[in-house]
């Protein structure tokens, strides 16, 4: 009887092994992909440049080279290439074999070259705001000194502009909510400087808040070296804006 007793035990704990083995995960090591920019991570060029040829990145894995894919925004104007004045960044990634990501961004500012004002308005300037309220409180940063903003030659006779309520959430003291908050797409073309004739041609609302937008009294003053205008935001608030070039 102990003899079977003591068979059926030995069986038993054999099984109970055996099954234990077969259900271990065999372990293994992933490399986390490694992403070295080339050059400097922060590029500040000079207005008049030409164009900008970017150093880019490399990407590793365990020591193994692997695919790399590079993307560019410019943060005010949309450009997928550094091609116009604006403030862009350039963002390398990759994955390695387990689908696992990594990414590195450099930021590249480019200038606007101030112009006379008088021939042109493009240019780099800081932004002064008064905002009312039809219902709320009214906010004054005309004295403050919002910027950089950028005023840009798009061509044809048209200006692009970072912000069509002078940065007013992006940078205000009271906000600082970033780009994300900027009125981009705000465009106007000079039909006549000289008479402050302009036409606006577009605008997409303020940043991630939307709604419509609508500029008037558009004026440019080139001997105090300002330009100013009133937008009036759907969602009940009017900005005056005065912009001063640096």
């Amino acid at each position: 009887m102990k003899y079977y007793i003591l068979l059926i035990i030995a069986l038993v704990a054999f099984s109970s092994c055996k099954e234990y083995e077969n259900s271990a995960e065999p372990s293994s090591v992933t490399y986390l992909p490694l992403i070295e920019i080339q050059g400097e991570p922060e590029i500040d060029l000079e207005c008049n440049v030409g164009g900008y040829i970017d150093e880019g990145a490399v990407a590793t894995e365990g020591g193994t080279s692997i695919e790399l894919t590079t993307s560019v925004i410019g943060v005010y104007f949309e450009g997928t290439a550094v091609n116009i004045p604006d403030l862009y960044h350039i963002t390398y990634s990759a994955e390695n074999v387990d689908g696992i990501p990594g990414a590195e961004t450099r930021s590249v500012t480019w200038p606007a070259c101030n112009s006379d004002l008088v021939t042109g308005i493009e240019g780099m300037y800081t932004a002064a705001v008064f905002r009312t309220a039809t219902s709320g409180a009214t906010v004054d940063y005309s004295d403050a000194e919002h910027g950089p903003y950028w005023v840009v030659d798009l061509g044809g006779g048209q200006y692009g502009f970072s912000c069509v309520i002078g940065q007013f959430y992006e940078y205000g003291s009271d906000y600082g909510y970033g780009p994300a908050y900027a009125g981009t797409g705000f465009v106007v073309t000079a039909n006549d400087i000289s008479t402050n004739d302009f036409t606006i041609t577009a605008t997409n609302g303020v940043g991630a808040f939307g709604r419509d937008i609508e500029v008037t009294d558009f004026t440019v003053d080139s001997s105090a070296g300002t330009i100013s205008w009133t937008a009036t935001w759907s969602a009940g608030y009017e900005f005056d804006v005065v912009l001063t070039q640096n």
